[in-house]
């Protein structure tokens, strides 16, 4: 390819949408351009990315005896009624009717129209495992779609399922696909980490995602510092360790006490001079059914997701002062647990605090030496907190360190929720009927081609890792007006391609610093320079992009010392 013949329109300005270094380069480098929110055209050079990134999952899927199809993206609504996630899935599921005013969704995922297949298809065991995926586009109706290709509202997945006969069965393939995801991520150049995960609206039980570590990460994930030890998790997911707080110590007179003005946990130790874990905070939540109060130590805070799981509901959210007033009597700052009549739901370690403060339900007045067990009942007892940096690992007892990450992918434990709703039956040995066991297994094409960038870049641009450069190398001749330099460049492009290194000649009639410019933006994991030296001397000057190492190589070598060179990038 000619730099001449290819659509590549790179921008000198940052464009004022773009919030993050991954979607200001795909746009400055000449990869994406924007139609709508969340929506993108995919340029050349990203094609050429996006197809490498699928040729290595498809790669890996097919090693582990993945079998590609192709489904619908507009999806029945009967289905997702079957299943029971039509109404739970939420604003983001993409809704529409056609003529008939049949009701359908563009696919965000693809459990309902799988499993209808496999129902179909499939009826005996001896049909059974099957491990079946696509790539293809997905559609999420994102409230606020930003960061370029991280959070959009459509995007390329790739998503397999498996089924099975049995719970071993799907470990088996769970750890097929956990040994895939690793070999693909590894290969794609990502410095990345499976972390234990909580898993939404899929359903199902065990889940990891795979997180791809950058600073610009949305994400926040807690992993062990003690060698060997390989505990990583989701912040949503993480689990604590519990220390019992009032282990010990004997309850004292339960007494009510002024506190004037007093509302947050930072007033209230500093007025009545007790730590924030001595203090129980209570706050009210409302759920489709009820409203709870959820009580946390002082100085911690609600895991929103772990609370949701705990209570088994759909919607969660933090309750206004006009309800926290209407359940408890008081304004914000006042409420707590005793004598408070709704549910009440206690954090593993905010249950074992003895002789505690907790607010009065009353203006202005709080409670000293609450016992939980003495003074007030408790509905449910849960991890329903956030994990913190420094606290100790679940398995080993070594402090957690915490980091930002990109989810890149996720791997889903089904089990039979979508086999038995969806009626997927098959009959075993002895002619018993049985749900197919389920997983479920995604990665985001897109998303790991915008998180390569986040992990990869520098002030001057991109930096591809070789295996899923656009290009591998490029070649610059330093005037296209001087014959000798450009029949030498030509000579070198077509020797590489020969040799099956994808090159790009770059033949424009511009300045040597706007081209070499335009080569770190983009990111060309090597660049091959031709110029009065390179001819004078029979050796080519060959820069790394990565380090920006410049190496003069002996012209009749250079063929094997950029495949060696490309090998380590």
């Amino acid at each position: 390819m000619r730099t001449t013949e290819l659509l590549a329109p790179t921008l000198r300005e940052i464009p004022a949408e773009a919030e993050v270094i991954s979607h200001q380069l795909l746009l400055r480098a000449g990869f994406i351009r924007r139609e709508t929110a969340g929506v993108y055209t995919y340029l050349p050079l990203a094609m050429r990315v996006l197809k490498k990134i699928n040729q290595i999952i498809r790669e890996e899927m097919d090693r582990q005896g993945g079998q590609e199809l192709l489904m619908p993206i507009i999806q029945p609504a009967e289905l997702w009624q079957e299943s029971g996630r039509w109404d739970v899935y939420g604003p983001e599921l993409f809704r529409l009717k056609d003529r008939h005013n049949r009701e359908f969704a563009l696919g965000p995922t693809h459990e309902e129209i799988i499993t209808a297949l496999v129902r179909s298809e499939v009826s005996s065991y001896k049909q059974l495992p099957l491990l079946l995926y696509q790539i293809q586009n997905k559609y999420r109706d994102e409230r606020r779609p930003r960061f370029g290709l991280l959070r959009g509202r459509e995007f390329i997945m790739k998503d397999l399922y498996s089924f099975d006969r049995d719970y071993e069965g799907l470990q088996i393939s769970y750890q097929k696909m956990h040994e895939a995801y690793t070999q693909v991520f590894r290969r794609c150049g990502l410095r990345f980490r499976p972390v234990e995960a909580d898993s939404g609206a899929i359903g199902g039980s065990d889940t990891h995602e795979f997180m791809v570590l950058a600073d610009s990460g949305e994400a926040v994930v807690l992993f062990c510092r003690k060698e060997g030890c390989d505990y990583a998790a989701n912040v949503e997911k993480a689990a604590q360790v519990i220390v019992a707080a009032g282990h010990g110590e004997e309850p004292k007179l339960l007494s009510e006490v002024s506190t004037p003005g007093v509302h947050t946990v930072e007033e209230v130790s500093a007025f009545l001079n007790v730590t924030p874990q001595k203090i129980i905070k209570t706050l009210l939540y409302e759920t489709e059914k009820e409203v709870v109060a959820v009580l946390v130590r002082g100085d911690r805070e609600v895991n929103e997701v772990k609370l949701a799981n705990a209570l088994g509901c759909l919607h969660l959210k933090l309750s206004g002062a006009d309800t926290v007033r209407s359940v408890t009597g008081a304004q914000v700052g006042f409420a707590g647990p005793v004598k408070l009549n709704v549910k009440i739901v206690a954090d593993l370690e905010a249950a074992t605090i003895v002789n505690a403060v907790t607010g009065a339900n009353k203006d202005d007045t709080h409670l000293i030496n609450v016992s939980p067990a003495r003074d007030f009942s408790i509905d449910i007892v849960a991890d329903v907190r956030m994990v913190q940096a420094g606290e100790p690992c679940p398995r080993c007892g070594e402090a957690l360190i915490e980091a930002k990450g990109i989810e890149v992918g996720q791997i889903f434990k089904l089990g039979d929720k979508y086999s038995k709703a969806l009626g997927a039956f098959y009959l075993d040995e002895s002619g018993q009927s049985r749900p197919v066991i389920m997983g479920c297994y995604g990665i985001g094409v897109t998303r790991t081609m915008a998180a390569a960038i986040e992990q990869n870049n520098d002030k001057d641009g991109i930096i591809w890792p070789a295996a899923i450069a656009p290009f591998q190398v490029v070649v610059v001749p330093i005037s296209v007006k001087e014959e000798q330099q450009m029949a030498a460049a030509e000579d070198v492009y077509n020797r590489l391609i020969a040799a099956g290194i994808e090159a790009l000649l770059d033949d424009r009639p511009e300045r040597a610093g706007v081209k070499f410019k335009d080569a770190d933006l983009i990111g060309y994991p090597l660049r091959v320079t031709i110029g009065a030296k390179s001819l004078g001397s029979k050796q080519v000057e060959v820069r790394v992009r990565k380090t920006g190492e410049v190496l003069m190589i002996p012209n009749d070598e250079l063929e094997n010392r950029i495949g060696e060179l490309l090998g380590g990038l």
